[in-house]
């Protein structure tokens, strides 16, 4: 036998033996269940799967979004923001400067004009014409006009304003309108696309669209927000922020920002704390929050430990109002707030979010951390008014006392003696707050009411019997004034 010969003979028992060993294996797989064959690693799915396409998302909801625009009014005779190449040219040549145009120097009768003080966004939220959109963009507002995209234009009736949510409600008389859809915030999830329209730097039903970078966000304000990097730049504020399915889920609201334009960073307030508010804008014109007098600060870990407790998490007690709610429930300073109504309080801004969305009047039950022991205390929630609270913090305490005329939409005072002197011994009232009729009016906080239908008034008890004589004969005429101006509105 050559090695040629042994080596082919080698070779085919090779051959042989692989054959078998395979119809083995084969044999083997086969009555333990399984394919036969190797087995193949499967390939892991695709965790993002191409980009989304956002055109018909656009074509739903973007006819439910709006453009603001805020007006102010000035006294005919005042120039600022006048064209002075323009009134220049009609001195130059001695041409008379036309009665009310862009301010008239010289008099002439001319009535107060509407300069534009700003552009935001708003969105539909019902086919009868209340639209929903930031405090800030309609604060100050003399009057609003609302652009559809269909390029109608209305003016706008501001509901309702709250300031400490941001939150604002517009209504204009149009009918057959198309609402958008309302999500769910608490749903959204960090990494989900999302998608902004608005009017930035009065670009209307300008589209653009990002991730959420983060939920819960705690900004200091009132509401935990949502960010995104979707672009926000001026004049988005007040517009929706919307979901994959089409949804609104929250209203832009806020940027981050060091130069005033976008930088990657924008806030939304969630659909769910606006709509809440909302709610009670359009019910009765203002929101009534749960109060129950404490100041209250963070924990560190060193605060944390010398109290005994395991986590630098609540809010701690630094002070309670006498004759407070808090007091009433027994509340004490250095006490540990760690639960209210429920809900664990990990920081301190979560303290007053809970109390403000707990109804005034509903019984609560609080947990704190005191002397080593969980308490549990039962508290009846106050109410909260800012204004007041923002009058009491800032205005000395001989100042005379705010008094409510709930149905003209005012809160007013007395002016001091003081205001009086400043004023050349001319009286009024003075505006700390106007809502309702008083501000679909014109008037603003820190305005002087003055006369009312030519009557004089120098006392909020003079001024309410003035509103309730004159609103026999509407509409009827109001005189106050505005810093060093005096103007006229019209009561309806």
């Amino acid at each position: 036998m050559t090695i040629q010969t042994l080596g082919r003979r080698r070779a085919r028992w090779v051959v042989l033996s692989a054959a078998a060993l395979a119809l083995s294996y084969g044999a083997w797989r086969a009555s333990s269940g399984t394919p036969a064959g190797l087995p193949v690693p499967a390939a892991q799915a695709q965790m993002v799967q191409g980009l989304p396409d956002f055109t018909r998302l656009v074509d739903a909801v973007g006819p439910s979004v709006v453009n603001i625009r805020v007006l102010q009014k000035v006294d005919a005779n005042d120039n600022s923001g006048v064209d002075p190449d323009m009134l220049e040219f009609f001195r130059r040549f001695g041409i008379p400067v036309p009665p009310g145009f862009q301010g008239n120097p010289r008099g002439g009768g001319g009535q107060p004009r509407e300069l534009p003080r700003g552009v935001g966004s708003g969105f539909i939220v019902s086919s009868d014409g209340y639209i929903m959109t930031n405090a800030h963009v309609v604060e100050g507002a003399d009057d609003l006009v609302v652009t559809l995209p269909d390029k109608r234009e209305f003016k706008g009736r501001i509901v309702g304003s709250d300031k400490r949510t941001d939150v604002a409600v517009v209504k204009i008389d149009a009918q057959d309108l198309p609402a958008v859809r309302m999500g769910d915030a608490t749903r959204l999830r960090v990494g989900e696309w999302v998608v902004a329209i608005g009017s930035p730097y009065g670009l209307s039903n300008t589209v653009t669209a990002g991730i959420v970078s983060a939920k819960q966000r705690d900004t200091g304000d009132y509401l935990p927000f949502i960010q995104t990097d979707v672009a926000i730049n001026p004049g988005n504020s007040g517009g929706p922020l919307i979901n994959m399915s089409g949804e609104v889920v929250g209203i832009n609201s806020q940027i981050y920002s060091r130069s005033g334009g976008f930088q990657g960073i924008s806030f939304a307030i969630p659909i769910d704390e606006a709509q809440s508010v909302a709610d009670q804008l359009r019910a009765k014109g203002f929101v009534t929050r749960g109060r129950i007098g404490v100041s209250i600060s963070g924990l560190d870990q060193t605060t944390a430990e010398a109290l005994g407790l395991d986590k630098s998490t609540g809010a701690l007690v630094r002070g309670v109002e006498a004759k407070s709610p808090a007091s009433k429930a027994g509340i004490r300073p250095g006490d540990v707030i760690t639960r209210f109504a429920g809900k664990a309080i990990e920081s301190p801004s979560d303290l007053p979010r809970a109390v403000g969305r707990t109804k005034p009047g509903e019984q609560a039950e609080v947990q704190v951390w005191r002397e080593g022991k969980t308490r549990t205390l039962r508290i009846v929630v106050g109410t909260y008014d800012s204004d007041t609270q923002a009058a009491t913090n800032a205005q000395p305490s001989n100042q005379p006392k705010p008094v409510e005329l709930a149905e003209w939409g005012l809160r007013v005072r007395a002016l001091t003696n003081e205001e009086k002197a400043q004023a050349g011994g001319r009286g009024g009232v003075m505006v700390l707050r106007a809502t309702a009729a008083a501000q679909a009016a014109g008037l603003r906080e820190d305005d002087v009411i003055m006369m009312v239908a030519n009557q004089a008034v120098d006392s909020p008890q003079a001024l309410e019997q003035a509103l309730t004589r004159a609103a026999k004969t509407k509409p009827f005429s109001l005189l106050y004034r505005r810093g060093e101006w005096l103007q006229y509105t019209l009561v309806r």
